[in-house]
C-alpha cells in the first residue's frame, strides 16, 4: 500500500491539502503515472515560505529523479502537451475547482512582473531580451493550448484559490525556455568559455618573460614615434604594430633604406626584403596581423590610444598583452596613460611613460576665412563627408587654384599620389582638400588647417551613427597636421571656415581629453567553435549573440567590441555550405557593408569556395566587368573605388586560402593599374562632378518628358 505524505507533495506540486477529496485525487493521479513518492518523517506546513519550496524544487531538479515528462515545442515554439491523463483548461478538476482564462492571463502577468522570478531568470541566464521572448511564447502556449499538463494545472489553481505563489510557475517556464534557446541548458559549461574577465591569462608566453613597457606620450609633431623607431631599427629584431597600411608601407621603407632589412605583413600582402624571400628579423605589420608566437627584441604599437576604438580595440589589447618583446614601446596621447598603467599592473610589467611635447609652435587664429577667396598656398581645407568635398574642390577650381584632394575610400595609392603633389614645391598643386583621413599616415606640409565644419557622422557607445562634434582628441589629432619639423612649413596655423564654428572649435581644443578609461576585447574563433560544439544547429550570428549574452568582462577595464559588421557578413553567407571557422574567417573580412557590390562580390567568393572551385584573375575580371577606362562621372570613380576594394578583399582571402584564390600577384598588379586610374579620376574630379550634375539633368528632364507624352 502507498503511503503518501504531505511533504513529497509539497516539494512535487508546492500546493498542500486542504480536504480529504484532495487527497483522494492526488493519491490516484500519482498512481496511474506509476510515481514512486518514498515516505519522510516530517512534512512542512502548507502555508510556510512558499517561495523557498518552489526555489527548492528547482534547485534539486537535476539531482533528484522526477518523472515529469516536457512539454515538447515546434518551430512556432508552441508546445504540444504529450500526457496520457489531461485536464481541460475549463473542465472542472474533481475538487470543483476550475481554472478560468481570465485567471489564468492574471496568472501569467503577475509571474512576468514579479522580482523573484527576475532574478531567478538572470540567475539561469535569461537576460531581459530572452525572458521577454519566452514570456510572450509561453503566455500564447497557456492562453491557446486547450489541454494543460495535470501537473502545471494543479500549480495553477493552487495559485488561483491562494494556497501558492506564482513562482511555482518557474520550472515550467525554464523549460520552455530551454526549448527556446538551447544554450541555457548548457549555460554554465558556456559561461566558462566567454568568461573575458581575466584576458591576461589568454598569454601565458607572454606572461613568462618580464616585459619592459614604454608608453611614448605627447601630442602630433612632437617626436615621440621617431624614438620609438629608432629603437626599434636599432634592434636585433622587431616588430612594427600600425592602424594603417599606409603607416606600416612607410615604416617598411623607411627601415629597408635605413640599411636595416624589414618585411611588410598587412591583411591583403606580404613584401620581403630578401630577393629571395627570406624572412627578415624586422616587419612592418598592421595591428591585426600581429604575431604572437614570434620572439622579439623590441615591439611598437602605435597609436595606442585605438585601444578603445569600438570596432577595432581589440587589436591593440590582444597586441599589448600578448606580444612576445622583452621591449614595447607604445606611442599616442597621453590620455591612454593611466588605462595603461592599471593594465601593467595586472600583466605585471615594468611600465614607464615619456612625455613629448610638440616641437613647433602651433597657433590658432582668432578669425575665420569666411570666403574662399582668403585661401592661400599651404592651406588645408578639412571635410567630413564627400559632398563637401566636392563643393569645396570645385569653389576653389573656379578661382582658379589647383586642389589635391584625399578621402577615406579612396586607395592608399592615390592618398599618396595626392599627398606627394600637395608636398611637391615644384608643382602646381598647393591647397588640399581632405576628410579626417590626413590625421594619421600621411605626411603633409601644411601651413593652415582650416575646418570647413565641425560636425562628423561617428559611432556612439551603443555602436549606432549620429552626427556630432569632433571630439577634443579628434580635433587636436587634425589639427596637429598644422606645421611639422623639418618641412617648408614648421609652423602651423588652425581657424575655421565659418565664423560660427571659431568660438566652438576654441571650446573643444581648451577641454581637457577624456581619459580612456577601457579596453577593447572581441570572441576569437576558438570560443566560437567552443560554443558551437554545444550549440550545433545555430547560425554563426546567433552564437555571437549567445556568447556576448553570457560573456562577462571586468567592466573597470574592458569593453566588447561592436561585431554587427561580423554578423552582417554572416547572414549574407549563412545559407551557403560551410565549415565554422571558414565561415567565421569570411565573416572577418574588413568591408564596408554600405558598398552593395562589394558585399556581392564578398556573397559570391563565399559560394565559389563552398563549390570548391578556385576563383581565378579570369573569373574575377568577368564578375567584375571593370572596363579600366577614365571615369566619366563621380559615380563611375565610386564604382571603381568598390571594385577596387573586391580586389582587396580578394588579397586578404588569398593571404588565407592561398590555394582558393591563387592569382593573387596578378590581381595585385591589376588592382595597381585600377589605383591610377583612379588617381587621374581624382585630379579631374570637378570635371567628374560637373558631368554628373550634367547627367542627372538630362536624366530628369527625359523622364519630364516621358511623363508628359504618357499624359497626352
Amino acid at each position: 500500500m502507498l503511503t503518501i505524505i504531505k511533504k513529497q507533495f509539497l516539494s512535487k506540486y508546492s500546493c498542500c491539502f486542504d480536504s480529504n477529496q484532495r487527497l483522494l485525487f492526488h493519491s490516484k493521479l500519482i498512481l496511474n503515472n506509476t510515481i514512486a513518492i518514498s515516505s519522510r518523517e516530517h512534512f512542512y506546513d502548507r502555508n510556510q515560505n512558499r517561495a523557498s519550496n518552489t526555489q527548492r524544487y528547482y534547485q534539486n531538479n537535476h539531482r533528484r529523479s522526477i518523472q515529469v515528462k516536457p512539454m515538447i515545442l515546434k518551430d512556432d515554439f508552441i508546445p504540444q502537451p504529450s500526457y496520457d491523463n489531461l485536464l481541460n483548461v475549463e473542465k472542472p478538476l474533481p475538487y470543483d475547482k476550475t481554472i478560468k482564462r481570465n485567471d489564468l492571463l492574471r496568472i501569467i502577468n503577475d509571474f512576468y512582473r514579479h522580482d523573484e522570478v527576475k532574478q531567478l531568470a538572470t540567475d539561469q541566464g535569461l537576460d531581459l531580451q530572452i525572458f521577454k521572448n519566452v514570456y510572450v511564447s509561453f503566455r500564447k502556449y497557456c492562453m491557446q493550448t486547450t489541454v494543460l499538463p495535470d501537473d502545471f494545472n494543479l500549480i495553477l489553481n493552487d495559485i488561483v484559490f491562494g494556497s501558492s505563489n506564482v513562482t511555482a510557475i518557474f520550472p515550467y517556464f525554464f523549460r520552455h525556455a530551454q526549448q527556446m534557446f538551447p544554450h541555457l541548458k548548457c549555460v554554465e559549461d558556456l559561461k566558462k568559455i566567454s568568461d573575458l574577465r581575466n584576458p591576461t591569462n589568454w598569454y601565458p608566453d607572454a606572461r613568462n618573460i618580464k616585459r619592459k613597457i614604454i608608453f611614448h606620450a605627447g601630442p602630433t609633431n612632437s617626436g615621440k614615434t621617431y624614438h620609438a623607431l629608432q629603437r626599434f631599427m636599432n634592434s636585433e629584431s622587431g616588430v612594427y604594430c600600425g592602424p594603417l597600411k599606409l603607416l606600416a608601407s612607410e615604416v617598411f621603407r623607411k627601415t629597408n633604406a635605413a640599411g636595416t632589412k624589414c618585411d611588410l605583413v598587412t591583411g591583403e600582402e606580404r613584401r620581403f626584403a630578401d630577393s629571395e624571400g627570406k624572412p627578415a628579423n624586422h616587419v612592418a605589420c598592421t595591428v591585426e596581423m600581429t604575431n604572437l608566437n614570434t620572439i622579439y627584441d623590441v615591439a611598437v604599437i602605435d597609436e595606442i590610444q585605438m585601444i578603445r576604438d569600438p570596432q577595432r580595440g581589440w587589436a591593440w589589447t590582444r597586441a599589448l598583452l600578448g606580444l612576445q618583446a622583452k621591449e614595447i614601446h607604445l606611442c599616442g596621447e597621453i590620455s591612454t596613460g593611466k588605462l595603461l598603467e592599471e593594465l601593467m599592473v595586472t600583466t605585471e610589467d615594468n611600465f614607464e611613460i615619456r612625455e613629448y611635447q610638440r616641437l613647433t609652435k602651433l597657433l590658432y587664429l582668432d578669425q575665420a576665412i569666411e570666403t574662399f577667396d582668403n585661401v592661400r598656398s599651404g592651406d588645408c581645407i578639412v571635410c567630413f563627408n564627400k559632398n563637401d568635398i566636392f563643393h569645396v574642390t570645385r569653389e576653389l577650381e573656379k578661382r582658379g587654384h589647383d586642389v589635391a584632394v584625399i578621402y577615406g575610400s579612396l586607395p592608399p595609392g592615390t592618398k599618396l599620389l595626392q599627398a606627394q603633389r600637395f608636398n611637391d614645391p615644384n608643382d602646381e598643386c598647393k591647397i588640399l582638400v581632405a576628410t579626417d583621413a590626413i590625421g594619421m599616415g600621411l605626411n603633409l606640409s601644411i601651413k593652415r588647417v582650416i575646418f570647413y565644419s565641425l560636425a562628423k557622422s561617428q559611432m556612439n557607445e551603443e555602436g549606432n551613427k549620429e552626427r556630432s562634434n569632433v571630439t577634443t582628441s579628434q580635433a587636436l589629432q587634425i589639427a596637429g597636421r598644422a606645421g611639422r619639423f623639418a618641412s617648408a612649413f614648421p609652423d602651423g596655423e588652425v581657424t575655421t571656415f565659418r565664423r560660427d564654428d571659431l568660438s566652438r572649435l576654441n571650446e573643444i581644443i581648451t577641454q581637457q581629453s577624456k581619459p580612456i578609461e577601457r579596453a577593447g576585447l572581441h570572441p576569437t574563433a576558438e570560443q566560437i567553435e567552443m560554443f558551437a560544439y554545444y550549440l550545433p544547429k545555430q547560425s554563426l550570428s546567433s552564437l555571437i549573440d549567445i556568447f556576448l549574452t553570457l560573456s562577462q568582462l571586468d567592466k573597470n577595464f574592458y569593453f566588447m567590441c561592436h561585431v554587427e559588421d561580423m554578423k552582417y557578413l554572416a547572414d549574407i553567407i549563412e545559407h551557403i555550405p560551410l565549415v565554422l571557422r571558414v565561415r567565421y574567417t569570411f565573416s572577418c573580412a574588413p568591408i564596408n557593408k554600405k558598398m552593395s557590390f562589394v558585399c556581392a562580390m564578398f556573397l559570391k567568393y563565399a559560394q565559389q569556395f563552398s563549390r570548391n572551385e578556385p576563383t581565378t584573375l579570369e573569373w574575377l575580371l568577368k564578375e567584375t566587368n571593370c572596363s579600366f577606362q577614365i571615369p566619366n562621372t563621380v559615380t563611375d570613380l565610386a564604382h571603381y573605388e568598390e571594385i577596387f576594394d573586391c580586389f582587396d578583399l580578394y588579397l586578404w582571402l588569398s593571404s588565407r586560402f592561398s590555394q582558393m584564390f591563387p592569382d593573387r600577384e596578378s590581381v595585385h598588379r591589376i588592382q595597381k593599374e585600377l589605383d591610377q586610374i583612379i588617381h587621374c579620376g581624382v585630379q579631374n574630379i570637378v570635371k567628374l562632378v560637373q558631368q554628373t550634375n550634367h547627367s542627372e539633368l538630362k536624366d530628369d528632364t527625359v523622364v519630364k518628358r516621358t511623363k508628359v507624352s504618357a499624359i497626352c
